[in-house]
């Protein structure tokens, strides 16, 4: 797949089939991640692969972390909750979370960092749709919680920046809506 092509025609696939995906094929992506232009060749991300009964594992975190946050919410509505949390892990069959561990040297600006490791995503997401594979990068607050960076073992600088829900394609994405480049592009010569 010509690279233009592939960034135009990537989307986010929230609806893959449940069939495993290839070790191959997942080495393959987070090789790509690797390859993402980072100052100071810090190489700041950390990949965490989770099939099978690790995806329950993340569940039953999201589900302690659901339980924290809306600790004030009523019965009926903390269950269902707790429930959908608990099986959001399960959606992919494969999901690949992408933490960060900031470079420390004082030569290093942490936004570099950050840059670094969601460039990495971005390549992730462009390699997966190049093996035919969906895929959807999830966060949200949840992402961001010190349970999630303690489940990864990530320091206390760490974070994990990206859950990357990996498949093969079970719907059709929309077409792009885009805003035309001119409109937000100021020429300065």
């Amino acid at each position: 797949m010509e690279t233009i092509e592939a960034i135009k025609t990537r989307r986010s696939i929230g609806i893959v089939k449940q069939d495993p995906v290839p070790k191959e094929m997942i080495e393959q992506i987070i090789d790509a991640g690797t390859y993402a232009p980072n100052h100071h060749r810090t190489e700041p991300w950390r990949f965490f692969v989770l099939t099978g009964d690790g995806r329950n594992k993340l569940g039953h975190v999201f589900e302690e972390i659901t339980k924290i946050e809306n600790a004030d919410d009523t019965p009926e509505n903390l269950i269902s909750k707790l429930e959908r949390q608990k099986k959001n892990p399960l959606r992919a069959p494969v999901i690949i979370a992408v933490g960060i561990e900031p470079s420390e040297k004082d030569n290093v600006l942490v936004a570099e960092e950050y840059a670094a490791v969601n460039s990495a995503i971005q390549n992730m997401l462009l390699a997966a749709h190049s093996l035919g594979l969906g895929a959807v990068w999830r966060t949200g607050k949840i992402t961001y919680h010190e349970k999630v960076r303690d489940f990864f073992h990530l320091s206390s600088k760490g974070e994990v920046l990206a859950f990357i829900y990996l498949g093969f394609p079970d719907m059709e994405p929309k077409p792009a809506k885009k805003t035309s480049f001119d409109q937000l592009t100021t020429w300065i010569g």
